[in-house]
């Protein structure tokens, strides 16, 4: 508040002083810096902000008041209030050619917008204008927004013009110049990757702000590679032994001392390049020497730089001398009032002890001073520094000082991070056995739940393991001195739950070892514990789990057991517990009780907690057992995997040896249909029909290898199913009836053709049909999916009964006959069927006069009294005539369907599409005898008999 109101004093000085600052503008500022209350404040601006907002509204608002409003917006963004409806207008002052409405335009938005505002794209444009200007204050006004405002992506296009300005003739550009490289290289080192040579020549610069800019990028650089730079110590060197002679500027001195921010750079890059360098270090020497003896320690700048120089000495390889300067300067640093002295004093002993550990000893009591210093951030660093001097012999007072401080103070974290130190300090140099359980104890009685439950699993490995020697005394001694502080402080209320499993795990261990303390006494102790703390199921679990070790050693050391009435009620009540764990426990504690000696003492041996435990995954005891029963009849293992992977069909996997688990894809193509004829068996198969739209030429494959073939694959029944897809239809049925239905077929133009079975001649004969193209793969995963969607089942026996009676039309299909077009040279091509996935070959019917075939056939047929059926599709093929029953209508439709697909058998063509020619033939042939070939009429037929 007090800054706000500096700032406005200064405005309103600056009004009155004739910067062109308003009255109103006066105001603002006083009413805010005289507000009693943020509510009263957050009044205020709110005013001002309606009212800029008419204000900016306004056409024709001169540049002046423009000025003052955008400043206006400033001190509300400084607020925390949002001024984004002013963006634009900062945005648009950038563009002005006016020197200080262009630099009051840079600074609003270099204070209202970052580097990923949408606005960013509109300032690209001027910033690229203003550093080709002839007036370095605009190229210094560009150069600032290109620190704050530029991002990766635009950073290629003002890369070129920032590089130029490296030469520029005023150094406040080129440092400005070098500083916007930098800023490229934070944000996209691989930008200027090709630039770094630039830095190497501007720390040459004849400027000292330059040279003092250049610093910074190459601290950058050094960080991430320092070999690259060695070559630049002794050029660093140089300058810092420069800048002690006092050979820059005067006005480059603060407090007297030369140029002390550069000094602190360049003591910050020799800290890295000479670390671990024993021939860069010896450069140093000289001029870090020459630092220690003309450095003011009476101001706070001369101890900013001693610091600094301790903290390099640190780093490097120094010399004795430097050690001793180093340890002069920090006793003074320790013996100073002032606690950010001290402070720097304890950091840098705690830099200079890991060089030469004798240094502490000279400065003991002011450490102590410190530990007992109201400071808090003082004590805490005391207590870093007394980490890094404890050994054997101060163990005890360090780790009682920590673990007092951490009873002391209520911050968890650090008192966590303080047992923890407690801990390890206690493990690496432990006096005595006594004093190791006892400090442990005080650290998980009074960091409690705080501990890291990895301190616990590292104290009872350290009590099971013992010190690591081959000494059994030593380490017996250690788990009885445990076990005795663990019996004693167990009684006590309100231990923390970490420090309850610590005991339940020991006792349970060893607490009947070494024979002094009984079974039932320890066993006793623990029901007492899983009693006082029922609502925690770990220690719960924990206190079970070590009667259950007791009670092991007892019986596998045949001495008899003797369960207390608190413990066995206790099992009783577990065995009842809602926790699945605790149950299993209680249950595995019963029936330990009831095994023999020797039964317990390989399940639970005395002393095997330090033991590696091998598992066996491939469960190899059980080969015997399972070799054993194979023998006797049973069916081997398969796994998971293999089951998912198996198809319902043996004799498919026969036939395709390229098949994949149902659950994967598969990435092969699909193959050309295979083609086959089913056995004179009772199961009827419904041939899938191919698309028309494509052919390709094959070799007809001879008829009894497709019978052997397909007597083993699985046939899909779909007659009498409903259609799923396309018009509401069915397949063909064959009914036990003497009287046959009728079927529906969808004809090439897309109508629906209606045919009724005529009884030719009826015969129990099983049917067959001869394909002269390949069968398609059918996917068992189809087959499931077609049956789902199909109801697709096995061939009943009165599905093979034909009839030999008269013919009556299906529901609702006869006496409905559907025209097509006469003259249709082209047929349409049907649509695939969905559920044909082998690549489509094209079928044609072949120019034969079907007529005269087909009164031979009516005539045959009639001769012989329905003794058999004649092979009607046998006068289309090529191939030998086979048995088969065929409906005359679908004769007729196929006919007139002529690229339809739903016939019984085809002649496959290398040619690719319907024949025109032959097309037209036909239906001049029909036209000839008068007949429509799409009739539905049953009498047809009687007509064409005569």
């Amino acid at each position: 508040m007090e800054q706000l109101k500096t700032i406005g004093r200064e405005l309103a000085m600056g009004s009155q002083g004739g910067f062109g600052q308003s009255k109103e503008f006066l105001d603002l500022v006083k009413s805010i810096g005289e507000a009693r209350s943020k509510a009263e404040e957050d009044r205020i601006v709110l005013s001002e902000i309606e009212i800029l907002k008419r204000r900016l509204l306004e056409p024709d608002v001169p540049k002046r008041k423009m000025k003052e409003y955008i400043i206006r917006l400033v001190y509300i963004e400084m607020l925390g209030h949002d001024a984004s409806f002013g963006y634009i207008h900062a945005v648009k002052m950038t563009h002005d050619d006016n020197l200080l409405l262009k630099r009051t335009g840079y600074l609003a938005v270099t204070l209202f917008l970052n580097e990923d505002h949408d606005l960013i794209i509109l300032i690209v444009n001027t910033i690229q204008k203003d550093l080709r200007s002839d007036n370095f204050l605009v190229v210094c006004a560009a150069l600032n927004a290109i620190c704050r405002l530029i991002n990766e992506e635009t950073i290629p296009a003002v890369l070129p013009q920032v590089v130029d300005l490296l030469n520029h003739q005023k150094e406040a550009v080129r440092k400005k110049a070098i500083m916007a490289l930098h800023r490229f290289h934070r944000k996209s080192p691989s930008s200027v990757s090709h630039l770094i040579s630039n830095f190497r020549k501007r720390l040459c610069d004849n400027d000292p702000g330059v040279m003092g800019a250049t610093l910074c990028p190459l601290f950058d650089l050094i960080s991430e590679d320092v070999t690259t730079y060695k070559d630049l110590v002794s050029s660093f060197v140089s300058i810092l032994k420069q800048v002690t002679e006092r050979r820059l500027p005067k006005s480059y001195d603060y407090h007297q001392m030369p140029a002390p921010f550069i000094q602190i750079k360049l003591l910050k890059i020799m800290a890295l390049l000479g670390s671990g360098d024993k021939s860069a270090s010896e450069i140093m020497y000289m001029v870090l020497g020459d630092l220690f003896r003309k450095c003011d320690s009476s101001t706070n700048i001369g101890n900013a730089i001693l610091y600094e120089c301790i903290r390099c000495i640190s780093s490097i390889l120094p010399s004795p001398k430097l050690l001793e300067a180093a340890a002069d300067a920090i006793s003074k640093f320790l013996k100073s009032d002032s606690h950010n002295l001290k402070y720097m004093g304890i950091d840098g002993l705690g830099r200079l002890i890991k060089i030469s550990p004798d240094i502490a000893e000279q400065h003991q009591l002011a450490v102590i001073d410190c530990l007992e210093d109201p400071d808090d951030t003082l004590k805490r660093k005391t207590f870093e520094l007394l980490y890094k001097m404890t050994k054997s012999s101060n163990v005890e007072v360090i780790v009682d000082r920590m673990i007092d401080y951490m009873i002391s103070i209520n911050d968890n974290h650090y008192k966590t991070e303080i047992a923890s130190r407690c801990v390890e300090l206690a493990e690496q140099f432990a006096p005595s056995n006594q004093w190791f359980i006892q400090t442990m104890n005080k650290v998980f009685e009074h960091a409690g739940d705080l501990v890291n439950i990895k301190v616990a699993h590292n104290l009872m490995r350290l009590i099971a393991e013992g010190f690591g020697e081959d000494d059994d005394d030593a380490d017996s001694k250690l788990r009885l001195s445990a076990v005795e502080s663990y019996l004693k402080i167990i009684s006590e209320p309100k231990l923390p739950s970490l420090f309850l499993q610590v005991i339940s795990w020991v006792l349970g261990e060893y607490g009947t070892a070494d024979g002094k303390y009984s079974a039932s006494y320890i066993s006793g102790k623990l029901c007492d514990v899983a009693d006082a703390y029922s609502s925690d199921e770990t220690v719960k679990g924990y206190a079970v789990s070590a009667l259950m070790k007791i009670y092991a050693f007892e019986i596998a050391s045949g001495r008899k057991v003797d369960v207390l009435p608190e413990c066995q009620s206790l099992i009783e009540e577990l065995l009842a517990s809602h926790s699945t764990d605790l149950q299993q426990r209680a249950y595995e504690l019963q029936a330990l009780l009831a095994l023999d000696a020797r039964a317990v003492e390989s399940i639970i041996p005395l002393d095997a907690s330090c033991e590696d435990i091998e598992v066996d995954k491939d469960l190899s005891f059980l080969n015997g057992y399972i070799q054993q029963a194979i023998e006797s009849g049973a069916q081997p293992y398969i796994s998971e995997r293999e089951r998912s992977g198996m198809f319902e069909t043996s004799d498919y996997h026969s036939q395709d040896h390229h098949e994949v688990p149902s659950h994967a894809l598969r990435f092969e193509a699909y193959e050309l249909p295979k083609p086959s004829v089913p056995q004179q068996a009772s199961t009827e198969l419904v041939p899938v029909p191919e698309p028309s739209y494509y052919s390709e030429p094959h070799q007809p494959i001879p008829t009894s290898l497709v019978s052997e073939r397909d007597s083993s694959e699985i046939k899909l029944r779909l007659d009498g199913v409903k259609q799923k897809w396309g018009r509401p239809n069915y397949q063909p049925t064959t009914s036990s009836s003497p009287n046959t239905s009728s079927i529906s077929q969808q004809a090439p133009n897309g109508t629906a053709t209606q045919h009724s079975d005529g009884g030719v001649g009826s015969s129990s004969s099983k049917p067959q049909s001869s394909y002269n193209s390949k069968k398609p793969e059918v996917d068992p995963e189809k087959q499931r999916l077609a049956a789902s969607l199909f109801g697709g089942s096995s061939s009943s026996r009165s599905d093979r009964k034909s009839s030999s009676g008269g013919h009556k039309p299906g529901k609702g299909t006869a006496n409905k006959p559907t025209t097509i077009p006469k003259e249709n040279p082209t047929p349409v091509q049907p649509p695939p069927d969905l559920l044909d996935l082998g690549e489509p070959t094209a079928t044609t019917v072949t120019t034969m006069d079907p007529f005269k075939e087909l009164e031979g056939l009516l005539d045959s047929s009639s001769s012989q009294d329905g003794g058999g059926s004649t092979d009607v599709m046998g006068l289309y093929s090529d191939a030998a005539p086979v048995t088969t029953t065929t409906s005359v209508d679908s004769l007729l439709s196929e006919l007139s369907d002529g690229s339809k697909g739903n016939s019984r058998t085809y002649q496959s063509q290398t040619s690719k599409g319907p024949n025109s020619k032959e097309a037209l033939e036909k239906d001049a042939l029909v036209r000839q005898m008068g007949v429509n070939p799409t009739s539905q009429n049953p009498t047809l037929f009687k007509d064409l008999l005569g």
